[in-house]
């Protein structure tokens, strides 16, 4: 199947006979063309600080935009502004609050400090400013109270994100 001509709908969508420079931020939740064909994107938010609390997660000083990627066949990479995810977290009939993300938060290594990366379920996006808050399940490791930069790699819509059990590990747990 051929893709030329094609702009593909940064939550997981693709149409048909729209190009992809001519769509504005507005328009990826209008689209209507028939037809409309589901890619597997990923989502990477970045900030330069974090704090957990029990039950969330806070991402301070957010990224402008998300970006966004899909893997072959699709090759597809772009971004959109943090903001508009945050208010597509709703829209749709398959949408991220009937169907809650995995995500894992992974930390830059600053002087050997880099706490491990947790594996959590999102839920409820606030977003004030810059700083971006869920509500979280902990799947799989520890969220420190406080971190440095940091990336909020998103899973696709409907792709089960099994946590790896190791020996010794403390899942669910918030230092």
């Amino acid at each position: 199947m051929s893709t030329a001509g094609t702009a593909f709908h940064p939550l997981g969508m693709r149409t048909a006979g729209l190009r992809r420079e001519r769509l504005a931020p507005d328009d990826v939740s209008g689209i209507s063309d028939p037809q409309v064909e589901r890619i597997d994107a990923l989502f990477v938010q970045s900030a330069t600080a974090f704090s957990s609390a029990p039950g969330s997660i806070t991402l301070h000083g957010l990224a402008d935009s998300t970006v966004y990627f899909a893997d072959r066949p699709r090759r597809e990479i772009g971004h959109i502004p943090s903001q508009r995810f945050v208010e597509l977290w709703k829209e749709g009939a398959s949408n991220f609050s009937v169907d809650p993300p995995n995500a894992v938060l992974s930390f830059l290594d600053q002087d050997g400090e880099a706490p491990p990366d947790a594996v959590v379920l999102l839920g409820e996006p606030r977003l004030e400013g810059s700083a971006l808050s869920y509500s979280v399940e902990i799947l799989d490791g520890t969220l420190p109270a406080r971190g440095g930069p940091c990336s909020l790699f998103i899973d696709v819509f409907g792709r089960p994100l099994i946590p790896i059990a190791t020996p010794g590990s403390q899942a669910g747990k918030v230092a």
